[in-house]
């Protein structure tokens, strides 16, 4: 499997860096043109970049392989990576709490990072019970307390656009999160319609 080739860049421009700089001759054997065109060393260390002409830089781009030395698993861990821009991820809803208690001088009246909450004028009751099906689905639509039926409808549609694979390049992880979002908003909807008054029907 390969991902997408190595473009090469334009020709150097004025105020380049020292990197990006025409830095002599295309490293092609025998090839004397100017080497303006630069091309990764490998997949852990592309600089310093390898110089080509424009002709051979299109060659190495042909024959490159990024997941080349890769099993089938690393390179679905690697492909998972671009769903975040590889920047690091936490389990969603994980209730292990930041500090086993308040850091010293923090006021934590409700409890959020771990501290037994105070009980103040500004303690929060929550809508339902701690750990329960429902807390954990509202953790995962990123609702507020107070919502309703209506605002339920408008965050599940949100999550769902920004969730589906088909947005998301066919993404595994993507899919598994939508997943995460239906079972949530079953839940929570089932909750709310059952705490709906029935209708008069009397005449």
């Amino acid at each position: 499997m390969r991902k997408r080739n190595f473009q090469p860049a334009l020709p150097p421009f004025p105020g380049a860096g020292a990197d990006d700089a025409d830095t002599g001759a295309c490293e092609a054997p025998g090839c004397e043109l100017a080497g303006s065109f630069p091309a990764p060393r490998s997949r852990e260390h592309p600089r310093p970049y390898r110089r080509f002409c424009l002709e051979h830089v299109r060659a190495y781009n042909a024959n490159w392989d990024y997941y080349a030395g890769m099993s089938a698993d690393q390179i679905d861990a690697d492909r998972r990576l671009d769903v975040t821009w590889r920047r690091p991820t936490w389990t969603f809803g994980d209730k292990t709490p930041i500090f086993t208690t308040s850091p010293a001088g923090f006021d934590d009246p409700l409890g959020v990072f771990g501290a037994t909450p105070t009980g103040g004028a500004h303690a929060h009751v929550s809508r339902f019970p701690p750990g329960s099906d429902e807390a954990r689905a509202v953790q995962t639509m990123d609702l507020d307390d107070d919502f309703d039926l209506d605002a339920l409808k408008l965050r599940y549609k949100t999550l769902v656009k920004l969730w589906h694979p088909d947005a998301n390049g066919g993404s595994r992880a993507a899919e598994d999160r939508l997943k995460t979002v239906n079972a949530a908003y079953k839940v929570l909807k089932d909750a709310l319609v059952g705490s709906l008054p029935l209708p008069d029907i009397n005449p």
